[in-house]
């Protein structure tokens, strides 16, 4: 059971993902990792490095903004069973999503923080 990297989450219009890309890609030197999207909720998502790009309506962005964080995880099944113990709360259970599976957990500190197992791990996705 690993974190394998943390994203801070970016929220923004639709239209202003493909130019916030590309200003990352050239400012960090790295181009998008993951790019999807996720139709059922009117998203587009881009990773670039440690940011995770998430943008959409302001009304299909608001059930998502008060998810602080994301955490990349190599074992979501081992997370959902082990944070409870540690004072977490899993509000949503692992689910499928477009990527692979994920759930959403409020840390006792009240940091709300996806957690999101991916089927295809990028490489550059693992914390030292």
């Amino acid at each position: 059971m690993k974190i394998l990297n943390i994203l801070a989450r970016r929220y923004l219009p639709l239209e202003a993902l493909d130019d916030t890309v590309a200003f990352y890609e050239g400012l960090i030197g790295q181009a998008a990792r993951l790019r999807f999207d996720y139709p059922e909720y009117d998203l587009r998502l881009a990773q670039v490095a440690s940011i995770l790009f998430i943008a959409g309506t302001e009304q299909s962005l608001k059930r998502f903004t008060a998810t602080h964080l994301t955490f990349l995880v190599d074992d979501i099944d081992a997370f959902a069973t082990h944070l409870p113990g540690v004072g977490a709360t899993v509000l949503e259970a692992p689910k499928p999503v477009p990527t692979g599976r994920n759930m959403l957990v409020l840390h006792p500190d009240q940091t709300r923080v996806e957690y999101v197992e991916h089927r295809n791990r990028h490489p550059a996705d693992v914390l030292p």
